[in-house]
């Protein structure tokens, strides 16, 4: 039996992750002392890829005490009759929740990760992109800093970012605002849920 053909050579075009990240205070903080920025890393399929705080349990490491000791995992997968190597991604966190695009996942929550997708927790910000390719046992990972958030120069967010903005608090049924005369050069101002709305 010929091994070889069964084995990835090194010609195999593989899967590749792009993971870019973005932190506001990354030029200030050595976040991503231990990331391998700017090379590409092959990483065998049947591992799931964590990034997290801990090095004994995370294969990438962030270096920031705010980060979770296990903040999420990739895992990869086959579809039936496909070379095509996809994504699925959890939230390892117990201590907040992760982003993916517009969805939120809770602790041990999971999804399929979209070709392109902004993930967000704490203050972070990462883009990862997929590239396809051919290998079914590796995948390659390529890890970058971006100057700016990526949220800002992407499609992906403009849904998030009206999202994210505080709700207005509606506490009449006639959804009116009550303003102070002598407030009102400040715009509307809440007003307490006890009052009792004229209908």
């Amino acid at each position: 039996m010929n091994v070889s053909l069964t084995m990835e050579t090194e010609e195999d075009l593989l899967t590749c992750l792009q993971i870019k990240f973005y932190h506001p205070q990354q030029n200030c903080k050595g976040f991503y002392g231990r990331l391998p920025l700017g090379t590409r890393r092959r990483h065998a399929a049947d591992d799931p890829l964590r990034l997290g705080r801990d090095d004994q349990t995370c294969a990438y490491i962030l270096l920031d005490p705010r980060v979770s000791r296990k903040q999420l995992a990739l895992y990869a997968y086959h579809i039936p009759q496909s070379s095509e190597m996809l994504f699925t991604i959890q939230n390892l966190s117990q201590r907040g929740k992760l982003s993916v695009n517009s969805s939120a996942l809770g602790y041990l929550e999971r999804m399929d990760l979209p070709d392109k997708a902004l993930i967000r927790f704490g203050e972070y910000e990462i883009l990862i992109i997929r590239e396809s390719g051919e290998g079914k046992a590796n995948f390659e990972v390529e890890f970058e800093v971006l100057a700016v958030p990526p949220s800002r120069e992407t499609s992906l967010c403009k849904e998030q970012t009206s999202m994210s903005l505080p709700p207005v608090m509606e506490t009449c049924s006639d959804s009116r605002i009550i303003l102070s005369p002598k407030d009102s050069s400040f715009g509307p101002q809440e007003s307490d849920e006890t009052l009792p709305c004229d209908s």
